[in-house]
């Protein structure tokens, strides 16, 4: 398991040169059941009607609820992997920033299921995502 005073350093480290760089996502605050992730909304991230695409919010809300996963999770004898990802989009952003906070609905030996809800500045409700990681012996 990873310790948690260093989690945002290591979290923040596996993402350079991936998805997560690209959309600029960054792991912002860690506690003992939630992991907190931010990204800005620019035109990197826009659909074609100028506001934040659904798969952003979806690769935003995927790496911080998998990520609570591997935090609290020994890797040295397990594996995680996304199984299952929905959401629903409960409004649009065109500027600043959203943030996603993941919390464990279920957390068994061998599925975590997760709630993310993607927040913008204001604390409105942008977008709710439910997560499921398998969690498989090595």
């Amino acid at each position: 398991m990873i310790n948690e005073i260093d989690t945002l350093d290591i979290l923040n480290k596996m993402c350079e040169d991936t998805l997560m760089e690209h959309l600029g996502i960054v792991y912002t605050e860690v506690g003992e059941d939630y992991l907190v992730a931010e990204m800005p909304v620019t035109s990197k991230h826009y659909q074609p009607m100028r506001i934040l695409h659904g798969g952003a919010s979806l690769a935003l809300a995927e790496s911080v609820g998998s990520a609570l996963s591997v935090i609290k999770t020994d890797l040295t004898k397990y594996d995680v992997k996304g199984m299952e990802i929905n959401a629903n989009h409960i409004r649009s952003i065109r500027q600043g920033t959203v943030t996603a906070k993941a919390r464990f609905i279920h957390k068994g030996s061998m599925t975590h299921v997760v709630e993310v809800n993607v927040m913008n500045e204001q604390e409105k409700l942008i977008s709710v995502c439910r997560i499921t990681n398998v969690i498989l012996k090595k």
